[in-house]
């Protein structure tokens, strides 16, 4: 989780940031790297097994390679998911990225109630009027806990400035 990086203009006084983004454990280059791999020995494999006379492990290994790139495929489209929440001005922004679909939503600060996460795995919950996100659901607990307390504090300094 990362907060309130400025650009050092005179437009970020006073403007809070957090974005929260997942772990990824892997680059692009060294996730296509770990597929290619995964697909030449499952391949190097088959084809082994086929010109001893096995032909059947084939085409086991054409559904092992076809599960494999549809696991890649998954972990890649969402390695770069994040949610983006904005304090600036009267209003708060969530800007959320899931899949390569970016969603925005704007939440005036005067109505919004925050609420941590009430279980285990739950997210924090920003609802102003009609509108209700859910944020942090990268974090772990104490994080997310984190992220409601600071929230809370900076609407709270915003009310009593």
């Amino acid at each position: 989780m990362k907060r309130d990086w400025h650009t050092g203009s005179a437009k970020d006084v006073g403007r809070r940031e957090w974005l929260l983004k997942r772990n990824c454990s892997l680059t692009p280059r060294q996730t296509i790297t770990c597929w290619a791999v995964l697909v030449a020995m499952s391949l190097g494999t088959g084809l082994f097994c086929t010109w001893h006379g096995a032909p059947l492990v084939l085409l086991f290994t054409a559904l092992e390679i076809t599960v494999v790139t549809a696991a890649f495929v998954f972990y890649s489209r969402h390695a770069t998911d994040f949610d983006r929440i904005v304090l600036d001005e009267g209003r708060l922004t969530v800007d959320k990225m899931r899949g390569g679909t970016a969603q925005q939503y704007q939440l005036e600060a005067l109505w919004l109630r925050v609420t941590p996460p009430a279980r285990r795995r739950d997210p924090v919950r920003l609802a102003a009027r009609d509108v209700t996100v859910e944020v942090g659901s990268y974090l772990l607990e104490p994080q997310r806990r984190l992220l409601a307390r600071e929230l809370r504090e900076a609407l709270a300094a915003r009310g009593s400035g």
